[in-house]
């Protein structure tokens, strides 16, 4: 319930009323810009924002009236169902080999294949089928990663191989893995790959792909044979990428069961680690990066992206390298920026009781609630490449290498690149960026009735995250502009 002193109470919803507006007022300049080109809308973008922004406000509202309790991870114990012992295995088995091959296919047309990007399967295998198409499937299927990983694959073969030569007693035991790291591994790899993607000079070679492509896979492999495959749940930042994206899901797998749930209910089952919220955050600053590097905000004259790359190039930096250490700075301030902004907001949150918890804390507990908003970010940023290239996959698994061949009769295939019209892609991108804000506000909402003393307190906690929401959201909507 809404907080019994209506004074008081006004005043927070003005304050975060204001900064909803100011966050609203903003992308107007923007609204004159198309997406890509290729739209008409039948209502003005900046109608968007405020319809956007009046859901988030009414869900809160309804939140703070409905939900007086915590209920999140009620709902997401769903109903299950038993999976028999052998469809598991053929399903561990099966979706292992198809990993380790789609693997070792990337690694092989990469480092053998054309360098023509559009034909060699390694950049659309990487950035579109493995960087996008993966966690938009783990939307709907759940952790399908956890199972068709090849490292995991791997190190778990090994290790059952290992048990029958050497016996139970013969491997030695995997080192612990250190507690204080919890998951910085992971936000290290996801910042290092968001720089290739966003930063790195001839990012799209096939050959230096292949070779990056095979070159985790062997860290991922040695560090599993260290630590066990607890590795990879700390130190492989895809596998916690698309594990987190998996929380949204309506399907979980776990102790020999399928569990059928509420979409993003999985998020009561995140608990708080050391790292998390640089997982997150890392995933939000680098899609808002790549947001703005796209626009004129990073390209036109007079602009920080040309300023930057004019200064390193006045250094002496080579053309590509003038461009790649500005975008690498860019980047860098970026995610910062997110994380400050976020970390205000959890300042805020601090502010109700601020004797009793302490931002690091608070940080942990609530970083879940920036998961739907990394994944709405993506699929809204992703989609229309994921619609036109993801396609391409048709006829490069005939010929991966680039080479003529037609494996399996499909080299003649093309790209509908009509499959999703312009209007069609911005409407998914606006129902991606609201219903992530939506899940993640109902999240914070139910811890909040977790951390606070009471549903009062609980609730003027969230004027902070719901000012928040909006802003990301705007923002959102303003870069898709």
């Amino acid at each position: 319930m809404l907080d019994a002193r209506p004074g008081r109470s006004r005043r927070w919803l003005a304050a975060g009323t204001a900064v909803a507006t100011a966050a609203l007022v903003a992308p107007s300049p923007a609204a004159a810009h198309g997406l890509g080109g290729t739209r008409s809308l039948p209502i003005p973008e900046w109608l968007f924002a405020w319809a956007a922004a009046i859901v988030l406000v009414v869900s809160f509202v309804g939140l703070s009236i409905l939900w007086p309790r915590p209920r999140l991870a009620q709902l997401a114990e769903g109903r299950s169902f038993a999976v028999p012992a052998a469809v598991r295995a053929a399903g561990r088995i099966g979706f292992g080999t198809l990993g380790v091959l789609l693997w070792a296919l990337t690694v092989w047309a990469g480092l053998t294949g054309t360098e023509n990007i559009q034909a060699n399967i390694a950049p659309t295998m990487v950035y579109v089928a493995f960087w996008v198409g993966m966690p938009v499937l783990s939307l709907f299927v759940g952790d399908l990663w956890r199972v068709l990983s090849p490292w995991r694959a791997i190190a778990d073969a090994a290790a059952w191989i290992g048990r029958r030569v050497a016996g139970p007693d013969g491997l030695p035991a995997p080192m612990p893995w250190p507690a204080r790291l919890g998951l910085w591994p992971a936000a290290a790899v996801l910042l290092a790959f968001a720089w290739l993607e966003l930063a790195a000079p001839d990012k799209d070679a096939p050959d230096l792909l292949g070779l990056l492509a095979l070159l985790y896979g062997a860290a991922m492999l040695i560090g599993s044979g260290v630590y066990g495959t607890r590795f990879l749940d700390h130190a492989d930042g895809f596998d916690r990428y698309f594990g987190l994206a998996s929380t949204l899901a309506p399907l979980r797998w776990s102790d020999g069961r399928l569990h059928l749930r509420w979409p993003g209910t999985g998020l009561a089952d995140v608990g708080p680690q050391p790292g998390l919220a640089a997982v997150v955050l890392v995933l939000v600053g680098s899609t808002t990066f790549d947001g703005i590097s796209a626009g004129e905000l990073w390209t036109s004259d007079g602009s920080p992206g040309v300023w930057l790359t004019d200064r390193f190039a006045d250094l002496g930096f080579t053309a590509n390298g003038a461009a790649t250490a500005a975008a690498t700075v860019g980047l860098a301030v970026i995610v910062g920026l997110v994380s400050g902004f976020v970390r205000l907001g959890i300042a805020g949150v601090r502010s109700v009781d601020p004797t009793r918890l302490d931002s690091r804390e608070l940080m942990g507990r609530f970083a879940p609630t920036i998961v739907p908003i990394a994944v709405g970010y993506a699929v809204a940023h992703y989609i229309s490449l994921l619609a036109q290239r993801g396609q391409s996959l048709g006829f490069m698994f005939s010929d991966p290498r680039g080479t003529g061949a037609d494996w399996f009769g499909t080299a003649g295939w093309g790209v509908d690149y009509g499959l999703l019209s312009g209007n069609s892609v911005w409407y998914v991108q606006v129902v991606a960026l609201v219903l992530g804000h939506i899940a993640g506000l109902v999240a914070a909402h139910d811890i909040a009735l977790r951390t606070f003393r009471g549903p009062r307190s609980a609730a003027r906690s969230q004027y902070w995250m719901l000012a928040v929401m909006v802003a990301f959201t705007s923002l959102g909507l303003w870069l898709l502009s």
